[in-house]
């Protein structure tokens, strides 16, 4: 390609209004909207797999607007009415589409790696985690609005109509949603009888993904390939309606995006637990004795290793034989709506949980005495404040001989708490040291089996 004529390209083009049209409300977006990639463990300027995930996640509507794009700048010909002009010359017609899908291919695709470059400079503020396994996603991310782009302007080319671009761009938009709602997902029901949204193989034809719900999460090798597959394959398809000048060619133009798509499918996994992986280097421990934590959050453990040493002993005081060995942080990563899986030799946690997340010092302790008593049961991605917390908060007190407020116990529920909590306090404190440990006990069966009710074993009543 001629540097001289892509640079023109360029400058007459609506490339660069593309490259810009998808860079600013991305920017946009992640700055001024908030939401879940602005905080905890899976913010998107937190860990470098979750930075490609979240800038990957935008794809939901940048790519319908690169199809768009393409579609108007393959209207070009024909809305200057150059078309006869152009197939009359000896310049070969994949010389000038070539040029056209160049030039928005380098805007789109600077201006998605100017958005990684902008997460990246802060991620690497945050994290002393550095590895380049992210960097498949986000080369997907870019190959996605570039194939998008170049199929839009083979559309454009062949269905020379005003109405092309917003159609293109609308059905794109569709096909995402679709995607990420009903044909893109199962409905399955997990081993405690609640509904569970899971991914299907259709979903990974999507360039957008899931939203990220856990820092250790990755996309798996067979996804990356079966994406590029089909993503090759579209752009395939935009380039030879590009240059196609008949209607039998416009047809035999759409054999590589269906091959790319049945072959993609044979790719990809069909299996959800094949698709979004533990990245087991991120998950692997980094230990200061018997507190560890995961390679991502490394930069913490030194603000974890005191307290988490002091909790264990401070539950060996309380428990005796029966107390757990050591804190680590939770590396299991279960389908939403499941039930948690707990240990009793080990404290397990996990930094995004309301109460670790929101302890500092001292109350650090407190918080990993509370999930070394009490973990929780409450169902993988639900939220909630009752027995579990109220049972954690005795349980605290017990071994501390003071009653205080969990870390993250939201304000308008602390009245309620200390109502519920402190007469089962007194009362346990009250019995006898067998008396208590029976009930501590019966608490801690409740709650590691996650049946039953720890709060109402503290108060004397069944565990089951």
């Amino acid at each position: 390609m001629n540097v001289r004529v892509l640079r023109i390209e360029l400058k007459r083009s609506v490339a660069p209004w593309a490259g810009a049209v998808v860079l600013t409300p991305a920017l946009a977006f992640l700055y001024l909207i908030p939401g879940s990639w602005w905080t905890g463990t899976t913010a998107w300027t937190a860990q470098w797999t979750s930075m490609a995930l979240w800038t990957r996640s935008l794809l939901f509507y940048l790519w319908p607007l690169a199809v768009g794009l393409g579609a108007l700048q393959g209207l070009r010909d024909h809305r200057s009415k150059m078309s006869e002009l152009l197939t009359s010359t000896p310049r070969p017609a994949r010389h000038r589409a070539a040029t056209l899908a160049g030039a928005t291919a380098i805007t789109l695709t600077s201006a998605f790696a100017l958005l990684v470059l902008v997460g990246g400079v802060q991620v690497l503020a945050h994290t002393e985690y550095t590895h380049l396994g992210w960097l498949p996603i986000s080369l997907v991310g870019a190959l996605s609005l570039v194939a998008g782009a170049v199929l839009g302007m083979g559309a454009g080319r062949a269905l020379p109509s005003v109405l092309t671009p917003p159609a293109l761009a609308m059905g794109a938009f569709v096909f995402t949603a679709l995607m990420q709602t009903s044909l893109g997902r199962t409905q399955t029901t997990t081993a405690t009888g609640l509904p569970s949204m899971e991914p299907n193989r259709l979903s990974l034809l999507s360039p957008a993904v899931q939203e990220v719900r856990d820092a250790l999460i990755t996309l798996s090798a067979s996804v990356h390939v079966g994406q590029t597959i089909w993503l090759l394959a579209m752009a395939a398809t935009g380039f030879a309606l590009l240059v196609a000048a008949t209607w039998r060619a416009r047809l035999i133009a759409l054999t590589p995006v269906l091959a790319g798509a049945a072959l993609a499918l044979l790719v990809l996994p069909s299996d959800p637990r094949r698709m979004y992986v533990v990245d087991q280097a991120a998950a692997e421990l980094v230990c200061d004795g018997p507190v560890c934590v995961t390679k991502t959050q490394q930069a913490r453990l030194a603000d974890l290793a005191g307290p988490g040493k002091e909790a264990l002993r401070l539950l060996h005081g309380a428990l005796g034989s029966q107390a757990p060995a050591s804190v680590r942080e939770n590396t299991a990563v279960l389908p939403d709506g499941s039930t948690p899986q707990w240990s009793r030799k080990t404290v397990l946690f996990d930094f995004d949980d309301d109460i670790i997340a929101a302890a500092k010092g001292e109350e650090l302790t407190w918080a990993l005495l509370a999930k070394g008593l009490v973990p929780g049961c409450t169902p993988v991605g639900w939220s909630g404040f009752g027995g579990d917390e109220f049972a954690q908060t005795v349980a605290v007190g017990w071994v501390l001989g003071d009653l205080r407020p969990l870390p993250g116990t939201p304000a308008r529920m602390r009245r309620e708490a200390d109502a519920k909590t402190r007469p089962v306090w007194k009362e346990l404190e009250a019995l006898s040291r067998a008396e208590q440990l029976s009930r501590i006990n019966a608490m801690r069966a409740a709650a590691f089996s996650c049946k039953g009710d720890p709060f109402d074993a503290l108060k004397g009543g069944a565990s089951r």
